[in-house]
């Protein structure tokens, strides 16, 4: 599982930080202390539970250095683990704390991608997210970041997330807005702590191509006949979803039927130090609990490549090396 290659496309960079990067930057935290401040418990109350443990990585990631260091860090890795492509997200107004402007929070987290794609030969593009509790001005003002820098770096898209159920919509209409007259791809997160409401009004007013977990569309099967006739992504993070308590337990998680279904779906981390969990623990659990072979993960990849926001060109090029990675015919699976 380790060395197969692998996209992921729903990543937080504020919620991967390993203990080694936390140790370079806090020498005097032990591996005790680490494990209380960023990794979130094996079970939480809900999703603001959980996102309650996401402030550690923020605080660690407020001047150039500390966010060039983050970046390192996470794609040491995804070298480890063979990821050929990721789509890395991040909310450049969290960062703001100790003076930096977001413009340079923008530049120092695209440049450093950039330095560490040439490095490792992992191909990136980097995802800018606007928050469910901040107010229409922070929305506009994210989006605009990423209309601003789109055509000349590695920003590729626009993102929303943090308490879905907490707060509404309503806010984040204009950002989104704003997004589509300009042609910037668009994900979202949804119908993670909310049912398939959730997703509906999220697919009616900010319209993305893709959705952040969703997994509670299966609560309506005229929605999952919308995303599979749309052909609407489903970024799936599964055990997120267990830690969050949408299921019980890994058994319960509705990712098997999804793709039994034919939704387009790819795996994820979504938070590699808040959830405690790599790519490749994910794909062992999926081939332990339901049987996963070579076949389903490379199908995954490829859903994840064709919906991933960037060039045709670019595409045929990873989906050659996931196609001699996996040694399968794209035809036949």
């Amino acid at each position: 599982m380790l060395s197969l290659p692998k996209v992921e496309l729903h990543l937080h960079l504020d919620c991967s930080l390993s203990y080694d990067v936390v140790k370079k930057l806090r020498p005097n935290i032990s591996e005790s202390k680490y494990r209380d401040m960023f990794i979130a418990p094996e079970k939480c109350k809900d999703l603001a539970d959980f996102l309650k443990r996401a402030v550690s990585g923020v605080d660690l990631m407020q001047t150039k250095d500390e966010l060039q260091a983050v970046v390192s860090d996470l794609f040491i890795q995804l070298k480890r683990e063979n990821v050929i492509y990721a789509e890395i997200r991040f909310a450049p107004l969290q960062h703001l704390c100790k003076g930096l402007a977001a413009e340079e929070v923008v530049e120092i987290v695209s440049e450093s991608v950039k330095t560490q794609s040439n490095t490792t030969g992992i191909s990136a593009g980097l995802i800018l997210c606007t928050l469910r509790h901040y107010t229409e001005l922070q929305s506009i003002q994210t989006v605009r970041l990423v209309d601003r820098y789109r055509t000349y770096t590695n920003i590729v898209g626009f993102d929303i997330a943090a308490d879905e159920a907490g707060f509404p919509i309503e806010t984040h209409k204009k950002a989104f807005n704003f997004a589509e007259q300009m042609g910037i791809p668009r994900t979202a997160h949804a119908g993670e702590a909310k049912g398939a409401d959730s997703v509906w009004e999220t697919l009616e007013f900010f319209r993305p191509t893709r959705i952040g977990h969703g997994v509670r569309s299966l609560e309506d099967p005229n929605l999952v006949a919308h995303l599979i006739s749309n052909r609407i992504h489903l970024e799936i993070c599964p055990t997120c979803n267990i830690q969050t308590d949408i299921y019980e337990e890994y058994a319960d998680h509705p990712i098997n039927e999804f793709y039994n279904l034919g939704i387009s779906l790819g795996v994820n981390t979504d938070a590699r130090s808040l959830v405690n969990v790599s790519l490749t623990d994910e794909y062992f659990n999926l081939h332990d609990i339901f049987n996963w072979e070579r076949k389903h993960f490379f199908k995954c990849n490829m859903n994840a490549l064709n919906a991933a926001f960037i060039t045709d060109e670019m595409k045929d090029r990873l989906k050659s090396k996931l196609i001699a990675g996996y040694n399968l015919d794209p035809e036949n699976v």
